[in-house]
Parts: C-alpha cells; sequence; structure tokens
C-alpha cells in the first residue's frame, strides 16, 4: 500500500507540473505572433500529448473555478499527534493571563518574549520589508510598538534570509530590541494567482494584487504536496517555498514567533476544494512544526486555524492543531465576505481555541474591528491599513476619519486628535504637508494612526481590567 500510494503521488507530481507548463505555454500563445507563434504551439501540442499519456484524457484545459495545479492534491491523513512530542511551557515563551473579564470573552494578558513583554490586547504594524513604510526602528519604538510583523516572502526576495542572518538577524538588521513576528511567506505567494481568475469573489481580507503586472514577474507557477514555487517579482527568478525551507528562513531571520506555510484559497471556492486545502495546510504545517521543534532557538510557532466560513472545517481545524505542541494559534484563511460575516464566524470559532496559549488574527486591524474583535477573546491583530491610509492623508481619531487632504483643513489650527496626544502638530500643517507633497507628511501621519491604534488597544486593555468590556 505504501508503495502504491508513492507511485500515485509521484504520478500526482508530475500530472501537476505538466498542467503548469501548459498553462505557462497557452498564456505565451495568446500574445505570441508569427515563428514564435509555430513554436508555442508545437511545445503545447507535446505537452497536451504527455498529458494525455499520464491520464487517459485527451487534453487539458484550466478549470475556470479551480485555482491552481493543487486541484488534483487529495485529503491524505495529517500526521497523527502522537507522532509529535508533548508541548511543554518555553522558558523563552510564555503566556501569563493577567484578567479575563467578567462581562465577555475579553482579556488582558502578557506575552512573554526573548526581546520583551508584549500586553495585550495589542496591535501589531506590518513592516513588510523589514521596516514600517515611513517609519524607522526608533520611531516605532517611541509610538509604542510593541510587536512587529515581518513579511518572509518580500525578505526571501530581498535581500535574501543569509543576508540577513549574516547581519545577526532581523532584529540587528533593523536595530530593534522588541518583539518581532514573521509569517511563512504563503499569503503573498498565494496572492500571485492568475489576474484572470474569477474564482475569487467579494472578501473582507483580500490577498488579491489588483494592479497590472507583467505576467514573467510574480507568479505562482505551481502548488504540489512538497510545497509551492512561484516567479520572483523582483528579477524573475523561480524560488521554491516548502513547509520546511519556510521555516529554514524564518530561523535565519531570527523573529520571536514564527509561522508554518499555510495554503490560502479565496472565499469563493467549493467545500470540496476548501476541504482539501484544509489537509493540505494541516500536512504543511505539520512538516513546518517538526522542522522547528528539530531547532527551537528560542521561537515560538504559532499554528494557523483554517476552514474559511465553514464552521464544520473550523472546528476540525482547531481539534488537529490543538492537538499538536503549537505555541499559540493564528486565524488565518478567509473571514467572510464582509465584516458582518467575519464576527459571526469568530463569535463561532473563539471559544474552541485553547485559553491557555495567545491568539493572532491574521490581516485585520482597523480601529472599528478593533473594538468588536477584543471582547471575542482576540489578543493581537496586525493590519498595513493603519499606515496605508495614513500616507494617503486618512487619519484615525476619536471622533472620526480624518482626511487631511480636503480644503477645510486648511485653516484648522487643532491638534490631529484633541483627546489623544501624538505627533505635535496641528491639522492644517499636516494639511500643508500634504498638499506640497512633502515626505514627511508621510511619517507624521503614519506615526499617528500608530499611536492612535495602540491607545485605542491601551484603553480597552484597561476596561478589561475593569471588566467594562
Amino acid at each position: 500500500l505504501e508503495r502504491r500510494y508513492e507511485a500515485q503521488l509521484a504520478l500526482e507530481k508530475e500530472v501537476m507540473a505538466v498542467k503548469g507548463e501548459i498553462t505557462l505555454s497557452s498564456k505565451r500563445l495568446r500574445s505570441a505572433a508569427g515563428e514564435e507563434r509555430a513554436a508555442v504551439e508545437a511545445e503545447l501540442a507535446g505537452l497536451q500529448a504527455r498529458y494525455a499519456a499520464l491520464t487517459g484524457e485527451a487534453e487539458y484545459k484550466k478549470k475556470r473555478s479551480g485555482a491552481k495545479e493543487e486541484a488534483s492534491l487529495g485529503l491524505a491523513a495529517a500526521p497523527a499527534a502522537s507522532s509529535f512530542e508533548a508541548w511543554y511551557p518555553r522558558e523563552y515563551f510564555r503566556f501569563e493571563v493577567v484578567h479575563e473579564s467578567r462581562k465577555s470573552r475579553a482579556r488582558a494578558g502578557i506575552i512573554h518574549t526573548p526581546h520583551g513583554a508584549i500586553e495585550t490586547p495589542c496591535f501589531v504594524p506590518v513592516g513588510t520589508n523589514g521596516a514600517l513604510k515611513c517609519v524607522d526602528s526608533e520611531q516605532a519604538t517611541e509610538a509604542g510598538v510593541q510587536l512587529m510583523f515581518c513579511n518572509t516572502y518580500h525578505l526571501l526576495v530581498h535581500p535574501g534570509a543569509d543576508i540577513v542572518a549574516q547581519a545577526g538577524g532581523l532584529h540587528a538588521f533593523m536595530r530593534r530590541e522588541a518583539p518581532i513576528i514573521t509569517d511563512s511567506g504563503g499569503f503573498q505567494v498565494f496572492s500571485l494567482a492568475d489576474d484572470d481568475s474569477d474564482e475569487d469573489g467579494p472578501e473582507l481580507k483580500s490577498k488579491r494584487v489588483r494592479r497590472q503586472r507583467d505576467s514573467s514577474q510574480g507568479q505562482l507557477l505551481a502548488v504540489t504536496e512538497r510545497g509551492t514555487k512561484f516567479r520572483s517579482y523582483l528579477d524573475g527568478s523561480t524560488i521554491e517555498l516548502t513547509p520546511e525551507s519556510s521555516v529554514e528562513a524564518q530561523k535565519k531571520l531570527g523573529a520571536d514567533i514564527i509561522i508554518p506555510l499555510d495554503e490560502l484559497p479565496p472565499y469563493h471556492v467549493t467545500r470540496d476544494r476548501l476541504e482539501r486545502s484544509v489537509a493540505l495546510s494541516h500536512r504543511w504545517m505539520a512538516r513546518s512544526l517538526r522542522t522547528h521543534l528539530a531547532d527551537k532557538r528560542q521561537q515560538a510557532m504559532y499554528a494557523v486555524v483554517h476552514g474559511g466560513v465553514d464552521r464544520d472545517l473550523r472546528r476540525a481545524s482547531v481539534d488537529y492543531l490543538a492537538s499538536l505542541p503549537f505555541d499559540g494559534f493564528a486565524i488565518g484563511g478567509s473571514l467572510g465576505k464582509d465584516k458582518a460575516e467575519m464576527l459571526d464566524l469568530l463569535t463561532f470559532l473563539m471559544p474552541l481555541l485553547p485559553r491557555d496559549k495567545p491568539n493572532h488574527l491574521l490581516g485585520i486591524a482597523d480601529p472599528d474591528s478593533a473594538e468588536a474583535l477584543v471582547p471575542l477573546g482576540v489578543d493581537t491583530i496586525d493590519s498595513c491599513n493603519p499606515t496605508r491610509v495614513a500616507r494617503h492623508g486618512t487619519l484615525m481619531t476619536s471622533q472620526g476619519t480624518l482626511r487631511l487632504k480636503q480644503s477645510r483643513f486648511a485653516a484648522d489650527f487643532a491638534p490631529i486628535d484633541p483627546l489623544v496626544p501624538t505627533v505635535p502638530y496641528s491639522r492644517a500643517y499636516l494639511h500643508h504637508l500634504f498638499k506640497q507633497n512633502e515626505p514627511v507628511a508621510l511619517s507624521l501621519a503614519s506615526i499617528h494612526n500608530i499611536m492612535y491604534m495602540n491607545h485605542l488597544m491601551a484603553r480597552m486593555r484597561r476596561q478589561i481590567l475593569n471588566d467594562e468590556i
């Protein structure tokens, strides 16, 4: 049976590789002409013949409702919990629950890491390339950033994990002394899905890259049991990302909290496709965890709970991942088409998570969402949204959103937020800076939004301690 399974797996891998080549050749055919077109047609005919020999089907045509070459991956069982070491408290990483509200599931806690403590609930800004845009590490510390999110995918593309390791890891490279969390790279890789696919629909947490790009750059090439292959947006080179290589890269980056590789299907997929995706993510996360446990390096690893908006799959994902020795839990995948569906899902999901370990909601962190999420028991939230909208002149305040490019702020000499001290400049001054395209406007606005989000989370922490929320 084992030999038959291995043979079947090898066949599936070969079929997926051929399908990937057919997809790429079909795309080239669209823009080819003359002799080049004839050559591509001949190449495509050869690939279709190879596909027919492998599968017995006449030809392969990409299904519009299927995302990538992962379509034939099955529901192979993930490794049993008994094959892993039992979880035990880490000396270097510990979650302390300070108080649980009597009014809701909200809780105030402290996550202890090798680079300092994180008071929860906590907002986590995203420093994609190892830096918050327009905000340096010293300014981030002064703004009260407790935990910063960095993206493994972008750091793999440039400067490369080896360069960061030579610098002494991300903390030394960035000159940041406080905690850092890195993702697996999967979110960005799966955002490289075809622009012309109609699989994606309305989704609260969109991963789709909407801008036009050269089809030879930044492409997801294949998804197999082994992992993913994608084309670098920087130089077009092919990069393979597997559960093992993702963890090895994160070891070199040296973050305090790391994330295993997972797959991210969009909102509108069939139940069967979603179930296969969850199964694949579980197998990948188990491999990631084995690699991590072999060389912990004082890092904590969070599992990523999947299942889209399907409650049975979410419950099954929690049940399996909670049986493995992960140090915390992230909530990933599609959270629904809008905020109402997200909150409905999380109201169901949060009580299923182990209460003795920290949790993190991936990719959602605006003020309104934060105030709705914390009472559900969410500990930390990340998003690039507060700094991204700041660079466009949109500032978050206790009085609502201010769009400082509007002319009504030209002679408004009030503080940005009279109730929340942030940057010591008036609305009129920032309006002037934005209208004159002064780069410092981007920094001041970004720092303000970070400080506002930190103030909001600190306020909610106090309310939790007082059983007010």
